[in-house]
């Protein structure tokens, strides 16, 4: 876990800043996340970086361009040296992936003092930002909800019961299901959907998520706000829908690899998740081809695969990690079969 002093060092940061800076992960963890702390601190910019697991030296640039006071780093698994290097402001990396060692940064992972601690980054972003006043925080309660839920947890469940017993019935016992069978589950898809897309669709999506003050003005489309969030969920989800239509699935086989090619459209780590759930004695493989590289998603409800993964990434030039259950890696296109089968043969 992390310790109180970290919470409230982290939580003191954001009080005094006047010009922060959020890098966060392409996912509803680390959007919730940054809108957590966006909203807390009330000043700033957010940058959400896409595609890739790690924060690339080349982000530096958007550091001097924006000339923040500090640079907040959320859900993000992986950093480059060069990065922390080339920044002169303090950096808080925030985090729950496997425990990395960048010299320069503030790093603050509950796995550093309990390895089995991987509670995710919206939940201490909820932490660190909660008041004492519930009529003050119950607008931040559904954000963070949306990150926790879409990591495949539970945690605060029983107090959104309260506020949200429609959104989550009490029927629903696992993280699976209230991703899947719940409207809070919808909400989550919604806000995972309107990630996708470009860079500059992305962060309007998100500008526009940051003025939602109620779950349902999205789920009922009761605002303008909220009709453009539901109306893009839909357009990708058409599209979401045609590629699960290009799925050939063998019962038999203890993989499903499936591999599409898309430049615009990432939902491999969305379709993981689903086909988890639909499938949850499978180990899976989700494989999205974009120029010259793959990018994929694993996934395993029994077996613990982030090693089996970094085995087979050695026969390649690519990287990759995350969590034992949920995990990520990049590789170049002529590396897929050879990393395939190392990947399959760790199992043996």
């Amino acid at each position: 876990m992390l310790k109180p002093e970290e919470i409230s060092y982290i939580r003191k940061k954001l009080e005094e800043s006047t010009k922060p800076l959020f890098f966060f992960d392409d996912d509803p963890d680390g959007v919730s996340s940054f809108l957590q702390m966006y909203k807390f601190a009330g000043e700033g910019k957010g940058i959400c970086v896409k595609g890739k697991p790690i924060l690339e030296e080349k982000y530096a640039r958007k550091v001097q361009e924006y000339s923040p006071d500090i640079v907040f780093v959320l859900d993000k698994p992986l950093m480059e040296q060069e990065f922390a290097n080339a920044v002169s402001q303090e950096i808080i990396w925030l985090d729950h992936h496997a425990v990395q060692d960048i010299k320069g940064v503030k790093y603050f992972n509950p796995r550093k003092n309990d390895d089995s601690d991987n509670r995710p980054t919206s939940y201490w972003a909820y932490l660190i930002t909660k008041s004492d006043d519930e009529d003050v925080k119950s607008d931040m309660l559904w954000i963070a909800m949306i990150g926790i839920v879409g990591d495949w947890n539970l945690l605060l469940a029983d107090k959104f019961r309260k506020k949200y017993p429609y959104l989550l019935p009490k029927k629903i016992k696992k993280p699976e299901q209230a991703l899947f069978d719940s409207k809070l589950g919808e909400l989550v898809q919604i806000v995972d959907f309107n990630l996708k897309g470009g860079t500059s669709d992305v962060m309007k999506s998100i500008k526009v998520l940051s003025r939602i003050q109620d779950p349902y003005e999205i789920l009922e489309q009761t605002s303008p706000k909220g009709k453009y969030l539901y109306k893009k969920y839909m357009t990708i989800k058409t599209k979401y829908e045609e590629i699960k239509q290009q799925l050939n699935i063998d019962k038999k086989d203890k993989f499903i690899i499936f591999k599409y090619k898309d430049n615009s459209l990432a939902i491999s780590a969305t379709l993981s998740n689903e086909l988890l759930y639909r499938y949850p004695d499978k180990i899976i493989i989700i494989a999205r081809e974009k120029q010259n590289e793959i990018m994929m998603s694993f996934r395993s409800s029994k077996q613990v695969i982030v090693n089996n993964l970094k085995e087979a990434l050695k026969v390649t030039t690519g990287y990759g990690g995350g969590h034992d259950h949920a995990c990520g890696g990049c590789i170049k296109v002529h590396e897929f079969d050879d990393f395939i089968q190392a990947f399959k043969k760790t199992f043996e």
